[in-house]
C-alpha cells in the first residue's frame, strides 16, 4: 500500500493566506492514482499563523469549505483515502477536526482533537466540553483498515498510548502543527508512539522553511519503530510503500511466545499507581462554569458533617465543589473538623489540637448524628484527597485559633504536598479569615487559588481579597450587599456565599449574582439553582 505524506509550508504573516492556501492546494493536485492514503496537516483551513479569533476565524469562513471540497474531489480522483485537518461547527463552537475521506470521496469519520492547547480554549474559544466527557480512543475502519487519530498536542499524551494499543490499530493518522520541536524530538515521539501501539504512524505537519533545525517532520514510522521517510523541513510530499498487515513482535520474558510491546507491558500494568483518571474527572476550577453549588462539610443534612458519607453523597449527584474545615493535631496530623472543640461530633472533650492524631482515633465522630454512623473516625485530609482528587472542586477551609497570627510554615506545606501528591492543584482553593495565612499562601505556593473569608471584619473582605489578591471571597450572610459583589466582580474576584439552605433565599442570592452558594443542605440547593438557570 502506497502512502503519501504532504508538508506544505508555512508563514506567521497572515497576509500571506491567500498564497500559501494556494500551496497546500498545489500539493493535493499533484496526488494520483498511485496513492493508496494521503495525509495532510493540522489547520489546513488556516494556512499562515492567526493571532487573534477574528484571524482565525476569517480564514475558516474563507478556506474551510475549499479545502474540505478539494480533500474530497482529491479522494475520489485518486481512488485513495484521504485525511485532512480543518475546523468543523459544533454547538458550542469550532472543534479542531480531522476528517477521513474514503476512496469515493465521501467522509467516513471525524476526529475530534482530545488536548487542546490553552490557547485553543482562553483565546480562540474553541468548543472544549467533550474532552472533559469520558470517551473511548476513535477508531475509524476503512476497507478493513483500522485507523486512529491524533492531532499535534495529542501526541504528549504518553498515558493515551496504551488505551489506544487496545484498539488493535494499524494506522494511525497524526495531523499536526508542531512548529517548536526538533526534528529529532518529533521522531522519537513517532518512534515512541508507533513502538507501543504497534502501528504505523502516519504524521504531517507544515515545513518553517527548507533550512529551520524545528517544526516539520513529516514522516512514516513502521510499528517497529523504523523510519520509512521524515521530510524534515523539506516543503512537498513523500512516498513510501507499507504493508499494513506487518506487525512487529517481540520476546515476552523468558519462556514466553512473542507478543506486541504493549502486551506485554499490559500484563504488568497497574493504573492505580499513575495520576488520577477516568470518567469521574471534572472540569478544574479555573473553567468549571458557575453557578455552583458548594457542599458545606458534604451533604450534612443525610450524613456527619466532614465525613466520607458527606462527601460522598454530596459528588455522587454532582456537586461542583464540596468544602471541609482542617486543623492540625497535637503531632502535627492534618485532620478535618470545624470546631476547634470536639464535644459537638463526637464522645471526645477538648480541643482537637491539643490531642494527638492516635488519642483522636479513640473516639466516635459518628454516633452522636445518628445510630448508623456509629463507630466513624476522624478523617485525615489525605483520606479525602485519595478519594476525590480531581472528582470535584474543594473548597479547603484552613482554621487557626486566631485570626491574627500567622500558622506555621511547616503545617501548610504540608497540606500543598499532599494536594501535590493527589495531584490536584488545578481542584482546589484555600479559604482562610486569617489574613496573615492568606499572606503566607500566597508565598508558600502562589498558584493556588486563595479565598478571603470574611473573620472579624466581613464587611471589609472585598478590599482586603484585592489587598491579598485572593481570586474569590466568602461572604457572609447578612453581612454583605449587591455593591460588594458589584465590586468583586470588577476585580475579577468569584463571589461565594456561606450560606443557604432554602431555595427562595438561594434565587435572591443568585439575583445578587452571587457565583457559589455553600449549603448544608444539597438537592435542595442544587435543585433551585439548576431552576434558577434554566
Amino acid at each position: 500500500m502506497k502512502v503519501c505524506v504532504i508538508q506544505p509550508p508555512y508563514s506567521t504573516d497572515y497576509l500571506k493566506s491567500d498564497e500559501y492556501f494556494n500551496k497546500e492546494i498545489s500539493l493535493l493536485k499533484q496526488c494520483d492514482l498511485s496513492m493508496d492514503i494521503i495525509v495532510m496537516p493540522e489547520s489546513c483551513d488556516i494556512p499562515c499563523l492567526a493571532e487573534t479569533k477574528e484571524q482565525s476565524e476569517e480564514s475558516i469562513n474563507k478556506y474551510n469549505g475549499l479545502i474540505l471540497k478539494e480533500a474530497s474531489k482529491t479522494a475520489k480522483r485518486c481512488s485513495a483515502m484521504v485525511f485532512i485537518n480543518a475546523r468543523s461547527k459544533a454547538e458550542n463552537g469550532y472543534r479542531n477536526t480531522t476528517y477521513a475521506f474514503d476512496r469515493n470521496g465521501n467522509v467516513a469519520g471525524r476526529y475530534f482533537k482530545q488536548h487542546l492547547v490553552p490557547s485553543e480554549v482562553s483565546d480562540f474559544k474553541l468548543d472544549s466540553d467533550y474532552t472533559f466527557e469520558f470517551s473511548e480512543p476513535t477508531v475509524i475502519e476503512i476497507e478493513g483498515i483500522r485507523f486512529g487519530f491524533l492531532i499535534c498536542y495529542d501526541f504528549y499524551f504518553y498515558e493515551n498510548f496504551a488505551n489506544m494499543a487496545r484498539r488493535n490499530l494499524d494506522v494511525i493518522i497524526g495531523c499536526s502543527h508542531q512548529r517548536s520541536d526538533t526534528h529529532r524530538a518529533t521522531e522519537i515521539m513517532s518512534q515512541f508512539l508507533a513502538y507501543n501501539t504497534n502501528a504505523y504512524v502516519i504524521r504531517s505537519s507544515v515545513s518553517m522553511g527548507e533550512g529551520s533545525e524545528v517544526g516539520g517532520g513529516s514522516m512514516v514510522v513502521a510499528p517497529s519503530g523504523e523510519v520509512l521517510a521524515n521530510m524534515h523541513s523539506r516543503v512537498g510530499m513523500a512516498v513510501v510503500d507499507i504493508d499494513i498487515g506487518k506487525k512487529y513482535y517481540k520476546p515476552a520474558g523468558f519462556g514466553n511466545p512473542d507478543s506486541a510491546h504493549y502486551e506485554y507491558i499490559e500484563k504488568g500494568r497497574r493504573p492505580w499507581k499513575y495520576r488520577p483518571a477516568g470518567s469521574a474527572i471534572v472540569k478544574p476550577d479555573d473553567i468549571m462554569p458557575y453557578p455552583r453549588v458548594c457542599a458545606h462539610r458534604g451533604f450534612n443534612t443525610i450524613a456527619p458533617e466532614n465525613s466520607m458519607p458527606a462527601f460522598g453523597a454530596a459528588v455522587a449527584m454532582g456537586a461542583e465543589e464540596i468544602e471541609f474545615d482542617l486543623w492540625s493535631t497535637k503531632d502535627g496530623e492534618i485532620v478535618s473538623i470545624h470546631d476547634s472543640g470536639l464535644e459537638r461530633v463526637s464522645d471526645g472533650t477538648g480541643l482537637v489540637f491539643e490531642h494527638t492524631y492516635d488519642e483522636l482515633s479513640e473516639y466516635d465522630f459518628g454516633k452522636k448524628y445518628g445510630e448508623k454512623f456509629m463507630g466513624m473516625k476522624i478523617l485525615k485530609l489525605d483520606e479525602i484527597l485519595e478519594k476525590f482528587a480531581c472528582h470535584v472542586i474543594m473548597n479547603i477551609h484552613i482554621k487557626s485559633e486566631n485570626n491574627t497570627d500567622p500558622l506555621p510554615e511547616n503545617y501548610l506545606r504540608k497540606i500543598v504536598s499532599a494536594i501535590d501528591k493527589y495531584d490536584c492543584r488545578k481542584y482546589v482553593y484555600f479559604m482562610t479569615e486569617n489574613d496573615e495565612v492568606l499572606k503566607q499562601l500566597k508565598s508558600i505556593a502562589p498558584d493556588i487559588c486563595r479565598c478571603c473569608g470574611g473573620g472579624d471584619l466581613p464587611w471589609q473582605i472585598v478590599d482586603r481579597a484585592i489587598k491579598y489578591d485572593c481570586k474569590k471571597v466568602q461572604l457572609v450572610k447578612n453581612y454583605f450587599n449587591r455593591e460588594m459583589i458589584d465590586k468583586a466582580h470588577r476585580n475579577g474576584i468569584i463571589c461565594n456565599v456561606f450560606w443557604s439552605d432554602d431555595a427562595a433565599e438561594a434565587k435572591e442570592f443568585l439575583d445578587m449574582n452571587i457565583d457559589t452558594i455553600l449549603t448544608n443542605d444539597y438537592n435542595t440547593i442544587s435543585n433551585a439553582v439548576k431552576s434558577y438557570t434554566n
